[in-house]
């Protein structure tokens, strides 16, 4: 469930808003409707790691990976998709914290009431 939440809104959103709506849907839905932090953690990691692997496919494949070519020659890489790897995992990364912290908040929060 927090999965296919963190997918869609994060989808959504950051068609009109910045990259960093991710930390605030991953905390918002994990402190909502996480279960365990192990789930907390990993479930917002593997959608935002998969939303942003799909969304750079999706807007690289058609141009023969032009930009990003340019970018990996940029940073010293030798693929293409190594840009692509590093950003998917930083993005699913930032994401984990968050839904973690997310997790913890709550947590914090029902123990002093």
């Amino acid at each position: 469930m927090v999965f296919l939440v963190i997918l869609i809104a994060s989808f959504l959103l950051q068609l009109v808003l910045p990259w960093w709506i991710i930390v605030i849907i991953s905390f918002a839905t994990c402190g909502l409707i996480g279960k365990t932090a192990k789930l907390s953690i990993w479930q917002p990691f593997f959608a935002i790691l998969l939303l942003w692997t799909g969304v750079a496919l999706y807007q690289s494949l058609p141009n023969h990976n032009l930009l990003v070519s340019r970018i990996a020659e940029m940073f010293g890489l030798h693929g293409w998709w190594l840009i692509l790897a590093v950003s998917a995992l930083l993005g699913g990364f930032v994401a984990a914290i968050s839904g973690f912290c997310g997790y913890q908040f709550r947590k914090a929060v029902l123990i002093k009431k």
